[in-house]
């Protein structure tokens, strides 16, 4: 069994005190150890803003984009080791973990392209100059440039990989060093990466950290530069953003949290038809991908009441050959959720839920592992719509006309996704529920290789209103204005043109 390090201040540091053991949730066997006890966050954070973002700074778009491109070409040399960890660490497929690491690669170089889209400047020009008087030298214009702090990023258990790239490409391009704290249970795949990055020596000094076990005091270190991303419960988000510093110093605050999404069948489809088939390969893929432990996973199944007896027998039919087991054999299709707790909770929660299960038991599969076989609710009660089950589970709900009311019942969410050909069906619902998401999903089967709802693509921004967290990243360069302060320059137009080069 290994030690875990932090890696901070450009140092591999061990903590002290009682260590928090990493499992392989299908054989419960410890793989590793990790803590936090006595390290120096004080003087990590001092020195990522004092080294780290100085030298990010003096880099343009471009010369950032370079490093980030090189962070994903040592990634894809480790793939197939990043891969074996995956599986064993995080109870992942073969498949499931391809696509953490594939997803973190893939954001790296989307961001190579904005880096190169941006080119030899050192921050953003906000928009067009303005005349703001009768002279016309006397001119305005916005502009953002990075903060002078650190980017600190908590990131959930369930992409280690994947969630560590996303946060950090947008951070290192805008301009400011980055601290990633990993959850623990899962953090072999991400303490992978960041020793791969220090041998290589790819990140100037202080510019990325990496702090394995608990996060202790951080959040209350931080100032009014510094900026946290969030991802993971929203009851841990609320603590976050009601931090004594939090408020008294305004700092800025991303939180992705829980998500109720939902998948919507129109009444113009017919069983058998393509748009058929590809909502329930969706709904069969985001129950079973990374066993249902994604916050873009369908979490509610809306059909219509006429179709309701065809879907609930074809996705018994396709979910009940899904073989569970150690992800470790080849012909595995869904392996284990993360840690016993995560077990636990799901088990609560589909109690929570009530209904009827249709497929699936809530109960524990006997022996190792935190195994729980795809679960098909039927009938579920109010909590369907308050409580996110985070694991492969999935309730039914008939509908007669309009399911709107159903899908903003879940009181803002990340993704949910329609699937019919009537036009006046899908701008009514799109118009309805838009305003509750951060991201609605148009189903169409002409869309060769389409990644379904429950992939985040980085083109596009992910998160959202209410209880998903408030929050939005990614989404190309719009997500480089978290971590920049927008200023006004006002004054004489030739002094400000000089300024902007």
């Amino acid at each position: 069994m290994i030690q875990l390090r932090s890696y901070l201040g450009d140092q591999w540091v061990a903590g002290s005190g009682s260590p928090q053991t990493l499992l392989n949730p299908a054989t419960e066997e410890p793989l590793a150890n990790a803590s936090s006890g006595g390290l120096d966050l004080r003087g990590a954070l001092e020195h990522a803003r004092t080294r780290g973002g100085p030298a990010l700074r003096a880099l343009t778009f471009a010369e950032r984009g370079a490093l980030l491109k090189a962070m994903a070409d040592a990634m894809q040399g480790e793939r197939d080791r990043l891969i074996e960890l995956g599986i064993a660490n995080g109870g992942n497929t073969r498949s499931d973990a391809k696509f953490d690491i594939d997803g973190a690669i893939g954001t790296l170089l989307a961001y190579v392209d904005v880096a190169n889209s941006l080119g030899s400047r050192k921050f953003l020009v906000d928009g067009e100059g303005i005349q703001l008087g009768r002279s016309a030298r006397f001119h305005g214009q916005h502009i953002a440039v990075p903060h002078h702090g650190v980017a600190v990023h908590v990131n959930a258990f369930n992409f280690p990989a994947w969630g560590f790239a996303e946060k950090a490409a947008v951070a290192l391009l805008a301009g400011m060093p980055v601290l990633a704290k990993p959850a623990t249970s899962s953090a072999m795949v991400a303490h992978r990466i960041m020793e791969i990055l220090a041998e290589k020596k790819i990140l100037p000094e202080g510019a990325l950290s990496l702090l394995v076990g608990s996060p202790g005091e951080l959040v209350s270190l931080l100032g009014a530069q510094d900026v946290l991303a969030f991802t993971g419960s929203g009851d841990t988000g609320a603590r976050i953003r009601s931090a004594k510093n939090v408020i008294e110093h305004s700092i800025r605050i991303n939180i992705e949290a829980d998500s109720l999404n939902a998948a919507v069948l129109g009444a113009d489809v017919e069983p058998r038809s393509d748009m058929y088939e590809l909502f329930l390969k969706d709904v069969v893929r985001d129950m079973t991908q990374k066993a249902g432990q994604k916050c873009t996973a369908i979490r509610r199944v809306l059909v219509p009441q006429s179709l309701l007896s065809s879907v609930k027998e074809d996705l018994i039919e396709l979910l009940g050959t899904v073989k569970v087991g150690n992800p470790a054999d080849g012909d595995v299709r869904m392996g284990p959720l993360a840690t016993a707790s995560q077990l636990s909770d799901a088990l609560a929660g589909l109690e929570r839920l009530g209904g009827k299960i249709v497929l699936g038991e809530k109960a524990r599969k006997p022996g190792k592992g935190f195994f729980l076989s795809p679960v098909l609710v039927e009938s579920p009660g109010d909590a369907v719509h308050e409580h996110e089950v985070f694991g492969p589970v999935a309730s039914l709900l008939p509908f007669k006309d309009n399911p709107s009311s159903l899908v903003v019942r879940g009181n803002g969410g990340l993704v949910s996704s329609i699937y019919s050909e009537d036009q006046g069906f899908i701008e009514q619902v799109v118009m309805e529920i838009a305003p509750y998401h951060g991201r609605v999903f148009l189903g169409h089967p002409k869309i060769e290789l389409s990644p379904g709802p429950g992939t985040v693509l980085p083109q596009l921004v992910h998160g959202g209103p209410g209880r998903a967290g408030g929050g939005e990243e990614l989404g190309g360069p719009r997500g480089l204005a978290f971590y920049l302060q927008r200023v006004a320059l006002e004054g004489s137009r030739p002094v400000i043109q000089k300024l902007l080069g």
